[in-house]
């Protein structure tokens, strides 16, 4: 055979040799863990000192102010919420009124985003992301669609009054509307759902009044979280069909809480301002308690203020704003209820939302 034609289908045979029928070709999955966390604390209103803090498990050690030390200064008045999508942090200035943009991997910051109609600011409140876009609740009654390659606002979409906490599921927003700011009227008593495809609300739900909160399970219950009416009607959670986008149920009225936080889901149903206990655990399937009391060790939470769950080892991290004028804590608890560390947010007053930087 002739040696050049030889060397040309040698490589061909050793190649099918290698890739036989019965070689079975195993994908490697990453293995994703969580390398530290952010922890938000909002301050005091009005006095500009909304703090980050980070926490680093390789070292065990807090930076109170890293925002302050990454960029000289300070991030402003009242931090709302944070998430972090894609490489960027992004953080819900509610009185500063617009969403700081960082390096999630150094804090440093990259933009700030104003929120504002005309002179007047918007106050920001939440964030929730998806499909390459950053959606964010605002006090004057709409929500804000970020485009996170050019960090600009593309559009505005009108909704219900002072609109708080968002969840996606599937292709639809949900938007909890308030309208904690209309005494001495009514609070508005309604759910916007918005259909993320051509970024428009479709309808509203009604709930109870004053919802403040939403969370969805996988089969697409939307639970809602109602502040209630001080002194006349309690907290209370309510229950949309995700599939459907109507009103489903509301939990039995002895469950006063909310706020609800849903993983693997099981909803953990928590007060931002009292009440009884730390946190209830909620079987979402049916709607039956699971446990009256998430800690089971004795820890001392003393005003829990946000939960957040690491969903790569089910970890529960829970905010205490102790008094809402000293320094905060965050206690870390393992899913069956056990602590496993805790850490000062010093000098951050009132932390309220933890997010995870992973590996």
């Amino acid at each position: 055979m002739n040696t050049k034609i030889w060397k040309l289908i040698l490589p061909a045979i050793l190649l099918m040799n290698a890739c036989k029928k019965d070689d079975v070709v195993i994908p490697v999955t990453p293995v994703i863990s969580t390398a530290g966390v952010y922890a938000l604390s909002e301050g005091t209103f009005s006095s500009n000192n909304t703090r980050l803090a980070y926490y680093d498990f390789a070292t065990g050690t807090v930076s109170g102010n890293i925002y302050n030390t990454a960029n000289s200064a300070d991030l402003g008045d009242t931090g709302n919420d944070m998430i972090i999508y894609g490489s960027k942090l992004y953080i819900v200035m509610n009185v500063t009124s617009n969403v700081t943009v960082l390096n999630a991997a150094n804090a440093k910051l990259i933009k700030k985003i104003d929120f504002k109609n005309g002179t007047i600011n918007k106050e920001p409140r939440y964030a929730v992301a998806a499909n390459g876009k950053v959606y964010v609740s605002a006090y004057d009654g709409s929500v804000s669609v970020i485009d996170t390659a050019t960090l600009t606002i593309t559009k505005n979409i009108t909704v219900g009054s002072n609109p708080e906490g968002l969840a996606i599921y599937g292709k639809y927003l949900y938007v909890a509307n308030s309208g904690g700011l209309n005494f001495p009227a009514p609070p508005d008593s309604t759910v916007s759902v918005i259909d993320l495809t051509t970024e428009t609300e479709i309808k509203k739900v009604i709930v109870g009044p004053n919802p403040v909160n939403v969370a969805a399970n996988s089969t697409g219950d939307i639970y809602v979280g109602n502040y209630g009416v001080f002194g006349s009607i309690n907290p209370q959670i309510y229950v949309i069909s995700g599939t459907t986008n109507t009103f489903k149920t509301k939990l039995d009225t002895s469950l006063q809480y909310s706020h609800v936080r849903i993983y693997n889901d099981v909803a953990y149903l928590y007060n931002t301002y009292g009440g009884t206990g730390t946190c209830k655990l909620l079987d979402t399937k049916t709607n039956t308690i699971l446990r009256n009391e998430f800690i089971i060790d004795g820890t001392i939470v003393t005003n829990p203020y946000g939960i957040n769950i690491d969903d790569t080892n089910g970890d529960v991290y829970i905010t205490d704003s102790k008094d809402f004028s000293s320094s905060g804590s965050v206690f870390c608890f393992d899913k069956t209820g056990k602590k496993k560390f805790s850490f000062s947010t010093t000098p951050g007053i009132s932390p309220n939302t933890i997010t995870f930087i992973r590996k």
